[in-house]
């Protein structure tokens, strides 16, 4: 045979490649297409019940808006229910007083009763609560009101991110857990437009509609299959896992894998007080809540919760001739613009980059909206007084603000309280983390008054811009990357079962289940055509 011949016989395209499967060795192409298909569920599917489970997280962006609106009618000359500094102060922050219960109670209901459950009933305090500041007639109506619908949003944050973490796969999951944070926004910006036009008790009335909306609507969502697992009801999950990632998709291969995980971390079998307490205590558990702790510690104390809940007085007193309402609701506009942006970034940026952006744009701006306020200061109690300059610039310090905040401290904390704790606790010490992040909101909203009569305001905000620059310095040591990691890796790394997140340079990330575990690829015989040839 000649070589012409023999170059007839051999085809000189791709060389053919040969896996093992359990039925012998087949085409390796073929069962990476087969892989691919099952290893991605429908999105669709994903994104209607992450945008469902989050509907009640716009009553947070309610909560954290409706003080802004409301204390300027309130201490209105023709209001009628007049008030004076100290009951605006109540109404602007009681509301966060009673959330960091509500976070505490969902964490315990969400292990007991479910995520679905969960987020059923924490409507209910929301309803009640806008129907009482509605009707109000007197100021404790209003201060009762503010603690439910603070109970209901506390109640609500954690449920919400850990079912969009548990209903989704890790290639959609860190964009849709941040749903949340676009409902707060959300919220903000409803409160501060309606606001502007409408009287309280109508805003407050209008309020309610989102909690009846949301609680019809998770009537009909399925529970997440983590939860299933963990209460050792494959059946059910499976068929949760059917209605989430469609008919195509390989629902048995990720039972499998979530009952592997479950009996190799006994996140299946129901545990006492002393297990709970000691699950908690673990360092995967203790480890991740110490990071996220400290870093809503530094986020709130950067003052943006300062800047929404009393943005129409800020305004006003920055001296900018602007009109303080509209600069509110094109706030609440960019507010909610670049949440959306931040939700996509988390996809191809990852957590770190973007708490970094938001640790030093909101120290930058916050030291110079002091820095302006401090010479504002000395023009204002000048003899004679001096007109303010530049009155644009407190103005653009407060949007670079809420630009650079929004993009990482609204966004990654939230979307980590759905990634990085342990199945088996992930429900009460989400609800323990929430519970901090509010008690922090609670202090700042109610110490702003305090320390801008103490500090002044320019003093106030230049420590809030000092104490964000300084959490960088915690972010570049402690902060994980979970980019693309799925729950089950996340909880191996702080468990101490692999020692790094990070992807080795030149690797290529496995195609994997939703929350996969030791997921291999096949081994591939490749057919050398020379070896055959001389056979």
């Amino acid at each position: 045979m000649t070589g012409q011949e023999t170059s007839a016989l051999v085809n000189n395209s791709k060389t053919p490649s040969i896996v093992a499967s359990k039925n012998g060795y087949t085409n390796a192409s073929a069962v990476e297409s087969q892989t691919t298909k099952q290893n991605r569920g429908k999105p669709l599917r994903q994104i209607l019940a992450a945008f469902i489970g989050n509907i009640g997280t716009i009553n947070t962006g309610f909560a954290f808006g409706f003080s802004a609106v409301v204390i300027p009618q309130l201490k209105a000359p023709d209001s009628v229910l007049p008030i004076d500094e100290s009951q605006a102060s109540w109404v602007a922050s009681l509301s966060s007083a009673s959330t960091p219960v509500g976070c505490i109670l969902s964490g315990y209901l969400m292990d007991r009763w479910g995520r679905k459950k969960t987020l059923i009933v924490t409507e209910v305090p929301l309803i009640l609560g806008w129907l009482m500041i509605a009707f109000a007639t007197d100021i404790y109506m209003i201060y009762i009101g503010r603690l439910l619908v603070g109970l209901g949003s506390g109640m609500v944050g954690a449920p919400a991110r850990v079912y969009t973490s548990e209903v989704t796969q890790p290639h959609l999951r860190g964009m849709l857990t941040a749903l949340a944070s676009i409902g707060i926004s959300l919220g903000v910006l409803i409160q501060y437009t309606l606001g502007s036009f409408v009287r309280w008790q109508v805003l407050a009335g209008v309020s309610t509609i989102v909690p009846i909306l949301a609680l019809g609507l998770m009537i009909f969502m399925p529970e997440t299959p983590n939860f299933l697992i963990g209460k050792q009801k494959p059946e059910k999950a499976t068929k949760s896992l059917a209605k989430l990632r469609g008919s195509t998709y390989d629902v048995e291969g990720e039972v499998d894998q979530l009952q592997n995980f479950a009996n190799k971390n006994h996140t299946n079998v129901k545990m006492t007080t002393k297990e709970t307490l000691a699950a908690i205590m673990s360092p995967s558990a203790l480890k991740p809540f110490g990071i996220l702790f400290l870093y809503f510690m530094m986020y709130q104390f950067s003052g943006v919760n300062t800047i929404t809940f009393y943005a129409v007085e800020i305004f006003q007193d920055s001296g900018t001739q602007m009109d303080k309402n509209m600069c509110t609701i094109v706030l609440g506009v960019v507010r909610l613009a670049f949440t959306i942006i931040a939700c996509i970034a988390l996809r191809r940026c990852g957590r770190r980059p973007l708490t970094f952006i938001s640790g030093i744009g909101c120290g930058v701006s916050m030291i110079g909206l002091g820095v302006y306020l401090y010479y504002k200061y000395q023009w204002d109690h000048a003899d004679p007084p001096i007109e303010p300059v530049n009155t644009w610039f407190p103005v653009a310090c407060i949007f670079v603000f809420t630009i650079t905040c929004t993009l990482g401290f609204l966004v990654v904390p939230w979307v980590m309280i759905g990634e990085l704790y342990p199945q088996r606790v992930r429900g009460i010490i989400g609800g323990m983390t929430t519970c901090s992040a509010h008690i922090f909101v609670f202090i700042v909203v109610k110490t702003y008054p305090f320390l801008a009569s103490v500090l002044y305001q320019h003093g106030t905000f230049m420590l809030y811009g000092c104490i964000s620059l300084t959490g960088c310095i915690f972010f570049y040591k402690c902060l994980p990357e979970t980019k693309g990691k799925s729950l089950q890796e996340i909880e191996d790394y702080f468990s101490g079962r692999i020692k790094t997140l990070k992807t080795k340079k030149g690797a290529t990330a496995l195609p994997n289940y939703d929350n996969n575990l030791n997921n291999t690829k096949p081994p591939t015989i490749t057919v050398e055509k020379d070896k055959l040839l001389s056979s």
